[in-house]
């Protein structure tokens, strides 16, 4: 029989302390008011001092409230029953579904044996030009998409869920507004992509305490489905959310704040779940694509600026678009040389001829004369703006590429973009305006002739 403390030393927000021998870190307590019991974990030991953090919050919570300590960590259930369900951030049913117990498991597990990993080797199509042919997502990468507030972040995660080319998807959402939730669902489900997924969501409205098991819990579910063979993708909105609630009870249990009141250990915190990105050998594989949303756009901000040291690139959301100069997925290369031959030329290619569309752009503000060249160029970045980086825009790769070279075509000579004369030879199209152009300019001379 597990012993009920029946005095709680201290109440700190959302966090209590009793006196107790024989706890362990991270397990679970019941605490009891009256009729109401409320879940709590350990979140600190100091000598006989517990300190629990209640995920329901304090709220009518006593210094004569029961405490018993349940000898056990958080888990939740991985079962093939949760497709298609949402929880909540502590594990219960947001969406008035039955409770499921069968295939509990532990949340908060350390990351996996880097001797049972595997280099990433496969690609992730996602529908989306600026990812697929640019910056290719790989299986078992962890990457953020860096983003200022007002953009459409939420947004683009739904389309990756839809289009993305995985077994399952795991969205986990912090400090979400409600409208953002009800988006993700009913998107989800209209579209038919409800029944591969599973959502944890925390509202702006719930216990900040339940902000904090959204990742673990997501991250636990993706790993037994990958563990099982399955490719599982993470979505994860919005990590600062997440880093503001780590802070919030650092400052609770009043620690010493480092970085504009950080947690000192913000960078260990975020590396422990996105190490939990991984592939497998001869199993699944989980890849984690996050959003961290950057105040008042600044990248050095502790999140973002921690969050880069530990990931492997990241894409830059701005004026509703995905940047190609700022984003960068540094395992590309891995996979982009086993799509098409010309994938590698069109991508380097294209972005070259774009940056020179935004020099052109600049000379063009100060008033300089735009000559031939400048003219074809602004009219390409007219047309690659709208038909690669535009997120309405949902081909596949190959369409993608096709489309790539159209532009081109209708742009330039084939002598004019740099690429190999056996890529022009296999690739130019055949009716780019260009070259239409210089057919009635040939076929107009020979009448005047």
């Amino acid at each position: 029989m597990k012993k009920i403390h029946h005095r709680i030393i201290e109440i700190s927000g959302n966090v209590i302390s009793v006196d107790a021998e024989n706890i362990a870190y991270n397990t679970l307590a019941e605490v009891t008011t009256g009729d109401q019991v409320s879940l709590a974990q350990v979140i600190r030991l100091e000598g006989k001092r517990v300190y629990l953090q209640v995920f329901a919050g304090s709220r009518g919570i006593s210094t004569d409230s029961q405490v018993r300590f349940l000898g056990k960590p958080m888990q939740v259930t991985s079962s093939e029953n949760i497709l298609g369900r949402v929880f909540t951030g502590s594990g219960t049913p947001r969406d008035q579904g039955p409770h499921l117990r069968e295939s509990m498991i532990d949340i908060g597990t350390p990351s996996v044996n880097p001797a049972r990993r595997i280099i990433p080797s496969n690609m992730i199509r996602t529908g989306l030009p600026m990812i697929d042919v640019f910056n290719s997502l790989v299986e078992s990468q962890k990457l953020p998409i860096f983003s200022s507030a007002g953009e459409p972040y939420n947004e683009l995660l739904a389309r990756i869920a839809m289009q993305a080319e995985v077994d399952i998807i795991m969205i986990g959402g912090m400090g979400l507004k409600h409208d953002d939730y009800i988006f993700f669902r009913d998107t989800l489900e209209e579209k038919g992509a409800l029944t591969r997924s599973v959502m944890f969501i925390h509202t702006a409205s719930d216990p900040v305490v339940e902000c904090l098991l959204v990742p673990d819990m997501t991250l636990a579910v993706a790993e037994n489905y990958a563990v099982n063979g399955k490719r599982v993708l993470v979505l994860l909105t919005d990590m600062t959310s997440f880093c503001d609630a780590l802070k919030e009870i650092a400052i609770t249990m009043e620690q010493i704040p480092s970085n504009r009141g950080y947690p000192g250990d913000l960078y260990s915190q975020l590396a422990s779940r996105y190490e939990k990105a991984v592939d497998f050998e001869g199993a699944g594989s989980i890849t984690i694509l996050s959003v961290t949303t950057m105040p008042g756009d600044d990248v050095t901000h502790p999140v973002p600026d921690n969050t880069g040291y530990i990931t492997e690139g990241q894409f830059y959301l701005t004026n509703q678009r995905i940047d190609p100069f700022g984003s960068l997925s540094r395992l590309k290369q891995l996979v982009n040389d086993k799509t098409r031959p010309d994938h590698r030329p069109i991508m380097d290619n294209m972005i070259r001829l774009y940056a020179d569309y935004r020099e052109t752009l600049e000379k063009r503000s100060m008033g300089f004369r735009m000559n031939e060249w400048d003219q074809k160029l602004l009219r390409y970045g007219g047309l690659f703006e709208e038909r690669m980086m535009d997120l309405d825009v949902n081909i596949n790769l190959e369409e993608a590429l096709d489309q790539g070279w159209q532009t081109l075509a209708e742009c330039f000579e084939s002598s004019e973009v740099g690429l190999k004369s056996d890529l022009i030879n296999n690739y130019w199209p055949q009716n780019g305006s260009n070259s239409q152009n210089s057919d009635d300019q040939t076929n107009g001379q020979d009448q005047t002739d």
